[in-house]
């Protein structure tokens, strides 16, 4: 019966899948390569967790010297959004991941095609009339609102819901059944046949959590949906196969279908990948309460969260890297100018209770990578991301570009370097005070500085200002001034005996600080008045006089 079953149910299908085999060889790889895939769905969103398990994918093949492929899972027609694989393509590059092989902008690369699976139904019948022929997979004819009773009545019983055992009535169909059905024309499923029992325990080693015990499939799960497209199950596992896939990386919601894999693959006679399932991204809430990362609660979890802001794309790799492998963080601080390639990522090292994402964490990581980046390639990624992201910045830094090369480089040289810079939308903010367009005193009059004082200090600056004058020079004028407005230079005398003074010469920098740029912090004021020029400098003294 089974013969004539495949031919009653794909009497278009004429390659066998031996045809298959040949047309998709064996890799001639080393002998400890691997490949690896990541296969997105085009849903018009790209998130944290993708870059995450792309980062994975892509060190398990490059360290070992394979390929890894890019394939869209676009089987769900109804969740497809145009655009889509642009977005994933261009996103995962902005982050440094190339693809050797599968779906590109400039079309398909590789001879494991077609590498969308919208283009794969042939394929997936082949193999779909393969199992049918051997008796592990027959038509089903029940419908959504008989399956809801099915269930219904599965609860009352206190079993486990489902498609199975004594409950899979469409098992027992003769073929004159089905082919009266079939001329009915009434929709059918196709659904594995399982001969597995959930009482059966198996033991499985998943290449992140080791050495875990799953049981056994019965479920009797849809394998080809009543248009013929695959359902997720049987399309990743024939995907895998004749792509050649030996490594799977994806995320632990799998892990509980994961019996229904290892039965397809058993049962069409393949050998299957090693499977890694990936701990959740994780964050913890001001309560105190550790959960998923979520696309309605969480806009960092998406990609375009950190494109927007600016953030540096090595610092993320960096960032997701100490996520990966606990000991990434020693290994750098061994080698700290070591490129993050030379790791030896292993995906035993990887956390499976749930990794923990923080935002400040990122950050901090990112001013670490910045401060060992070059201001031009600093300013590089600047301009080509205010190009994108934000018109008025592109502007400004356009105009002021070779100054703020030299306001850049402010510090960043010695031993112990500033470490101020983190993204592009806070290094705007940061550099603001520089920009003549929107500029404005924001900070308030240190504490001890009245606006009598301030007025008295900023006046005699103005009159002392000189150009031309050194470090040194410069600071002994503000000492000079200090003095005279009873403040004091002499910090240990100021500590000794603070009543004596209105404040100390930290007071009356701020003072002129706050005239100069707005603020009462920044990097060192000298070196910011050499760049801003003298005409500038006395052009917003004078505008901090007219605000007091």
């Amino acid at each position: 019966m089974s013969k004539e079953l495949a031919e009653l149910l794909f009497p278009d299908i004429d390659k066998t899948i031996e045809y298959y085999e040949e047309l998709y060889p064996k890799r001639e790889l080393e002998k400890k390569a691997k490949v690896t895939r990541l296969g997105p769905s085009p849903t018009g969103f790209i998130h944290l967790g993708n870059l995450y398990g792309a980062l994975v994918d892509e060190r398990m093949a490059h360290l070992s010297g394979g390929p890894m492929l890019l394939r869209i899972e676009d089987t769900d027609h109804k969740r497809k959004v145009e655009g889509s694989e642009e977005l994933i393509i261009n996103s995962l590059k902005f982050f440094g991941i190339e693809f050797d092989e599968g779906v590109t902008l400039d079309g398909e690369k590789g001879i494991y095609g077609p590498y969308r699976q919208s283009d794969r139904k042939e394929i997936y019948q082949t193999a779909a009339k393969y199992l049918t022929e051997k008796g592990f997979a027959y038509p089903s004819f029940i419908t959504e609102e008989e399956m809801a009773k099915l269930r219904e009545q599965q609860e009352k019983e206190g079993v486990n819901t489902g498609y199975y055992g004594k409950w899979a009535t469409d098992r027992n169909l003769t073929l004159e059944q089905i082919k009266e059905k079939i001329d009915a024309n009434e929709p059918w499923t196709l659904r594995l046949k399982s001969s597995g029992d959930p009482e059966v325990a198996m033991k499985f080693k998943d290449g992140i959590r080791g050495e875990i015990t799953v049981r056994q499939n019965n479920l009797d799960v849809v394998i080809l949906k009543n248009n013929g497209i695959p359902t997720y199950h049987f399309a990743h596992v024939v995907d895998d196969h004749f792509m050649r896939i030996t490594d799977v990386v994806r995320g632990e919601e799998w892990l509980s279908t994961l019996p229904i894999h290892l039965e397809l693959f058993y049962v069409m006679g393949w050998k299957r990948p090693n499977y890694n399932h990936t701990a959740h991204l994780m964050k913890i809430e001001d309560s105190g309460k550790k959960r998923k990362l979520s696309k309605r609660k969480d806009p960092e979890l998406s990609l375009e969260y950190y494109m927007r802001d600016g953030y540096f794309p090595e610092a993320v790799t960096e960032y997701l890297m100490t996520l990966m492998n606990s000991n990434y963080e020693e290994w750098r601080m061994k080698n700290p100018d070591a490129a993050y390639t030379d790791f030896n990522f292993k995906t035993k090292n990887m956390s499976s209770s749930g990794a923990l994402f923080d935002l400040n964490k990122l950050n901090d990581i990112s001013k670490d990578v910045l401060v060992k980046m070059s201001v031009e390639k600093i300013m590089d990624f600047m301009l080509d991301w205010s190009s994108k992201f934000n018109k008025d910045a592109h502007e400004k830094l356009t105009k002021y570009h070779d100054d703020l090369i030299k306001l850049l480089s402010i510090g960043r040289g010695g031993k112990k370097p500033r470490k101020d810079l983190m993204n592009c939308t806070q290094i705007m903010d940061f550099i603001g005070y520089y920009f003549d367009e929107g500029f404005e005193h924001r900070d308030s009059l240190p504490e001890r500085v009245s606006k009598e004082d301030a007025k008295n200090i900023v006046t005699e600056y103005l009159k002392m200002y000189n150009q031309e004058d050194t470090n040194e020079e410069w600071f002994e004028k503000i000492k000079e001034i200090t003095d005279k407005n009873g403040f004091t230079s002499n910090n240990k005398e100021f500590k000794k005996n603070p009543e004596a003074f209105k404040g100390n010469v930290t007071d009356v920098s701020t003072a002129v600080r706050l005239a100069v740029v707005g603020r009462t912090q920044s990097p060192d004021l000298w070196s910011i008045q050499q760049i801003m020029g003298e005409e500038r400098v006395k052009a917003r003294i004078r505008k901090f006089l007219e605000t007091l």
